[in-house]
Order: C-alpha cells, then structure tokens, then sequence
C-alpha cells in the first residue's frame, strides 16, 4: 500500500517544474491534483456499481491497478506531454489507484475480527506514508529534474503491482465473491449505520485531503522569511503528513478497545481545532508551527480508518467491497471541493485563515459519529468492538 499510493500527490509535488517546462499557468498545477481526485471518484463510482471489488479477487485487482497506476505515472515524463495530456493521465491514474485502496481494505478486513480496527489503522498508515513520499522525493530531487520524481513513483507502483500478485494472499474471513445483483448497492445504501459512518467519513474527508495538498506550500509560506533552505519546505510537509501513519496505528488500537466513535470524535475535535489555529501561527517560533503541525497531521487521519472499519463490520457481508469503495468514492468527490478552495482562500484571507473553513467537515462528522454512537448503545445485542460475523 505504501507503494501503490506513492504516485497519489507526485505531479502534484512535481508540477512546478512541469508548468515551468510547458510555460503553463498556475492553475494547471490545480489541476493535475484534481484530476487524480477526479479519476478516483469516477474508478470508485464504476467500481461500486459493477462489484468490482466482491465480484473478483481483490489482490488481483490491486495487482492488475497498481500495474496500471504505473504506467499512467510513469507516461507523464513522455517528451511530448503536454498540460491536457498530463491532466488527463493524472485522471486515470486516480481511477487505476481506486483499485488499489478500497480491495485493499477488504484484504486486510479478511485477516482479522477482534483486531480489525488496528490492522486497518495500520493500513491506512502505509496510505498516509505512500501519499506523503512524494514530498521526500522532491527533498532529494531538484524540481528542474521533476521527471526523476514522477518515475520513482512510478516504480513504487510497479513493486507495489507484483507485491499484490505474488506475495499477499486472500485472508481465513475473506467474504466469498458475489454475484451481480442491481439491488446490491440500494441495499447497501439503506443500512442506517452504514449512512452515518459515511457521513462521519465526509466530514473527515472535507479536510484531510485539502490539508495534504496544500502543506508544501503552507511550508514554503512559513520557512520564506525565516531564510531557511527552500529545501525544507518539502521535508516539513513530508514530516507533517507522514507523523499520521502513527495516528492510523495508535487510533485502531484505541478503536478496539474503547470503540470507533469515540476514536473519531476525539480525533476529529483535535484536528479541527488545529485547522482553526495553524494559520495564526505562522510568524510562532518554527518550533510551535512544527508542534501544531505534527499534532494536526497525527490526527487529521487517526480516525480515517475507523470509518472504513466501521463500513466492514455493518455492511452485509458480501458486499463489504462495494461499501468500502461507495464510502470512499463520496469522501473523494468533496475532496475535489476544498482542493480547489484553499488555495482561493489564501488569496482571499492569506493563510492565516485559509483553513479555517476546514473545521467545518470535522464538526459535522462529530454529529454523525455521535448519532452513531447513541444509536448503536441502544442495539444491546452487537457492539463497535467485537466486528459482527
């Protein structure tokens, strides 16, 4: 998964040195993150409506994904590509890495029960890492060699390909596949606990996303007047998204001891008040900026996993893929919303308030899981705790 995922944000580090070398304005920098959002929420969306990930082996999915994930990665350093071109292989990137994340959800969901929400913790952590690796490549390489970064990447997906085929297997508590059926997804739909964990799910996804796109240049904002190495920059954002990995694991061994809405509401409470106050510390000695940071790239994410896991114990059984990628598909198609936004509210607000707005996601979430929470506590008869069979 840390391999699969690298590709996620590479153009995304690389564009400055791709517009720059096809004299292309700024807003297509915008746009190569986009574009894999876009081409995520579209994979997932296809996904979930044809069963993708219950109807085929989910590791060869991921496989025969990641294998695509690299070539799409790797044609962006073509000669002849140009903006339209990358944009549009950004896109199908994204769609390819929509079997990647959510069949790997449901391997990981078919090892365990009692563990569910760790061993999940532990693979949205290898996700948290994959998506901030690019930031690390970009520390090593100059952006005038942007080509360097984006084949790295591409080479990470491809290891990340014959890992899937040959090296990780089907799990003891793997659902077997399911047929189509065009009822499936209504009945996913309709499952009550199902919406709310969807619901909690938007609320994080309204700023996670948002907030990883745009910490390089957060970063690069605060190490400019400070006449630090611009190199940096880079390094501080991948510190900043890579410390989730150990939200991801800390909060799936908290979630299975003392529940996943609890989790998710601390994790949420502590994120939003986070977006509410990096901005105002911006001129803050480097080392509180750095605290904050950290503390919100912990948090931001700790709970990412708990709704997946959340998915994977209410959903019926055989259908647990298709849940997985409908959760995610909705929670991608509004992070397309706020990527967009920040950097509006930058040039509205500058970065003292431009997150801000984010805090509004996580409120919501709260709502969501504490309904969830109240709801469940009346079902005497199946707990957050203990995954029903």
């Amino acid at each position: 998964m840390v391999l699969g995922m690298t590709p996620w944000f590479s153009a995304t580090v690389a564009a400055p040195g791709m517009t720059a070398e096809w004299n292309a304005s700024a807003t297509v920098s915008t746009w190569l993150t986009v574009a894999v959002q876009l081409g995520f929420v579209i994979g997932t969306f296809v996904s979930s409506l044809l069963l993708l990930s219950d109807r085929f082996s989910a590791r060869r999915l991921a496989a025969a994904s990641s294998l695509v994930v690299s070539i799409a990665t790797a044609a962006l350093t073509w000669r002849d590509t140009g903006a339209i071109c990358a944009i549009a292989l950004c896109g199908l990137t994204g769609a390819a890495l929509a079997g990647v994340y959510p069949p790997g959800i449901k391997i990981a969901a078919g090892w365990w029960r009692a563990g569910r929400g760790t061993a999940i913790g532990v693979l949205v952590g290898a996700l948290t890492i994959g998506s901030a690796m690019p930031n690390l490549l970009r520390a090593i390489a100059p952006i005038e060699k942007w080509r360097t970064i984006i084949l790295a990447a591409a080479a990470c997906a491809l290891v990340s390909s014959v890992l899937f085929a040959r090296a990780v297997r089907d799990g003891p508590f793997q659902a077997a596949s399911a047929p189509f059926s065009p009822r499936a997804l209504s009945t996913v739909v309709r499952n009550r606990w199902v919406a709310l964990a969807t619901a909690g799910y938007l609320g994080h996804m309204w700023e996670l996303y948002a907030m990883w796109s745009s910490i390089g240049a957060f970063w690069t904002y605060v190490i400019a007047p400070r006449a630090m190495a611009p190199t940096l920059a880079p390094l501080f954002a991948f510190a900043t998204i890579a410390s989730g990995a150990f939200g991801c694991v800390f909060g799936g061994l908290a979630a299975d001891r003392v529940g996943r809405p609890v989790v998710t509401i601390v994790a949420m409470a502590i994120s939003a008040t986070c977006a509410l106050a990096i901005g105002f510390l911006t001129t803050a000695p480097l080392v509180v900026v750095t605290i904050v940071a950290i503390v919100w790239g912990i948090s931001i994410v700790a709970d990412s996993a708990q709704f997946s896991a959340a998915i994977t114990e209410f959903a019926p059984s055989q259908y647990v893929g298709t849940a997985v990628t409908l959760q995610t598909c909705l929670g991608f198609l509004l992070t397309i919303v706020t990527i967009r936004l920040v950097p509006v509210w930058v040039r509205w607000w500058g970065w003292e308030l431009a997150y801000a707005p984010l805090a509004i996601g996580p409120a919501v979430g709260i709502v969501a899981m504490w309904s969830l929470w109240r709801g469940r506590s009346r079902v005497p008869r199946e707990s957050f705790v203990t995954p029903r069979d």
